[in-house]
């Protein structure tokens, strides 16, 4: 069994972060594993308290992992300081860790800040150029572009930005558009449009965590970068389209859907 780590923050409502990512994973046909670097205290109506761990006990963590059971590939999630994100890159760069896709988590679904300008920065600076693909929406990548983005077409520019300044394959996510969620991919300089309509299901918590964790775990099994994310896609767009409907906000996927086993019915 091919082997997936997060590195994110927890989400105690069970939709977004670790827990979202480690139910992708188990989805997906990988093991998860997971490093937090936040606690948040939060539900499909916002996030309440944030306490970020110590970058030490973040570097214990990942030491943990790598001197054990060796992830085939990393997803980072939310990193909400310069220090965990220095922390983060340091450590991975240190065992060498390949096929990284990174979210780089910057406001929650409700609205709530999840991140600072020092902490974007450093993402920039020093943890997407290690990535093989990095994940935006659509106002994560105006902050990583430094470009306003309204069309498809300021998504490819923006996309191509990112890459000459990072260095990596850049996915720009759509679903912050009004009409509907197509995605762009710019891989070894070749664009790729993923189209999809938006379904009509406001429960969208998690999506941005659910959609890394899948891409990671497909690049584990081998896939190759825009197979990895049409894969996603349609593994996303099921969990949405299922139609779960839990909490009194946005509530979060059914990460589940397609999961079926004896143990699934009582």
């Amino acid at each position: 069994m091919k082997r997936v780590l997060t590195i994110a923050g927890s989400d105690c409502s069970g939709g977004a972060g670790i827990q979202a990512d480690l139910k992708t994973m188990l989805a997906n046909g990988v093991y998860g594993m997971s490093v937090i670097t936040s606690l948040t205290a939060q539900n499909t109506t916002g996030v309440r308290a944030v306490s970020n761990v110590d970058p030490e006990f973040l570097k214990d963590q990942i030491d943990s992992i790598f001197e054990d059971i060796v992830p085939d590939a990393v997803k980072t999630g939310m990193i909400p300081s310069k220090e965990l994100v220095e922390a983060t890159a340091e450590k991975l760069k240190q065992y060498n860790a390949t096929k990284i896709v990174v979210d780089p988590v910057m406001v929650a679904t409700s609205g709530a800040d999840l991140s600072n300008e020092e902490s974007v920065r450093a993402l920039k600076e020093k943890l997407i150029p290690m990535a093989t693909l990095v994940t935006p929406n659509i106002p994560e990548a105006e902050v990583l572009s430094g470009m306003k983005i309204k069309t498809k077409e300021d998504m490819t520019e923006a996309a191509r930005k990112i890459n000459r300044e990072c260095g990596c394959d850049v996915l720009i996510k759509g679903g912050h558009g009004s009409n509907n969620a197509d995605d762009v991919l710019l891989h070894n300089g070749e664009i790729f449009i993923f189209e999809m309509p938006k379904i009509d299901n406001p429960n969208t918590h998690g999506t941005g965590c659910t959609l890394s964790s899948a891409i990671a775990s497909n690049l584990a099994k081998g896939m190759t970068v825009p197979q990895a994310v049409r894969r996603a896609k349609e593994y996303i767009t099921g969990a949405i389209r299922d139609g779960l409907d839990l909490g009194k906000g946005r509530g979060p996927l059914d990460h589940g859907y397609d999961i079926k086993t004896a143990y699934k019915d009582t």
